[in-house]
């Protein structure tokens, strides 16, 4: 027997194509995966840190009022203008390197009101 909480359901409909089986609504218009958008003061912060990383340093930039697939676009684009690599994840974009600068200014240009954080 099947816990009640167990996935499952509906998966393709000849009427809608592919549906969630959370929300039970077409993949295009699910609700139950999109996270509220991030609540916060409005200022960017851009930090550098070295935590837990071998020494090596990011920078850190928190604090953007986006969605995921839209924060990940702008991850993509700072780490295009600073010619480096990174991630984004859980909110947060960390690009490979100090690039503190670069990304403070790529941000104004895209008119963000940022502050750099940490020393």
């Amino acid at each position: 027997m099947k816990p009640k909480n167990a996935s499952g359901g509906l998966v393709y409909s000849t009427e809608l194509g592919r549906t969630c089986p959370g929300c039970r609504r077409p993949v295009d218009a699910c609700i139950c995966k999109q996270a509220p958008s991030p609540s916060g003061d409005g200022v960017v912060r851009v930090s550098r840190d070295t935590k837990s990383r071998g020494g090596k340093c990011v920078t850190v930039i928190k604090g953007v009022p986006l969605d995921a697939t839209a924060l990940a676009a702008l991850g993509k684009t700072l780490k295009a203008a600073c010619g480096t690599g990174g991630t984004t994840k859980d909110g947060v974009i960390e690009v490979q390197g100090d690039h503190c600068d670069a990304v403070i200014t790529k941000l104004k240009a895209l008119g963000y009101n940022v502050k750099r954080a940490g020393g």
